[in-house]
């Protein structure tokens, strides 16, 4: 299988399929880690939400969030990563 290419038509870093980390911080309210569950799972169904890993910042405002997947490619990855970033409720994706 010839490796994924980017938008810009370079050959992506990434070998796919891989397990990719993806780091979420947002707003520490009810049902936000629910919520990027479900999107995260419309983008990787085979995605585990009993895998995410959760810390909230010291003041409790925030809620940083890493979810690990099955990537398939790299337009999976963006689509993924636009999703994310248009959430309400998210301040960062890394």
């Amino acid at each position: 299988m010839p490796p994924d290419r980017v938008s810009s038509g370079a050959t992506s870093l990434l070998q796919f399929p891989c397990s990719f980390p993806i780091k979420i911080m947002g707003e520490c309210t009810d049902g936000f880690a629910e919520q990027i569950c479900a999107l995260v799972k419309t983008h990787a169904p085979d995605f585990d939400p009993s895998s995410i890993e959760m810390r909230p910042s010291r003041n409790g405002n925030y809620l940083g969030l890493t979810v690990t997947i099955d990537a398939q490619s790299q337009t999976q990855l963006d689509h993924l990563y636009q999703a994310l970033t248009k959430h309400p409720l998210v301040k960062v994706v890394l």
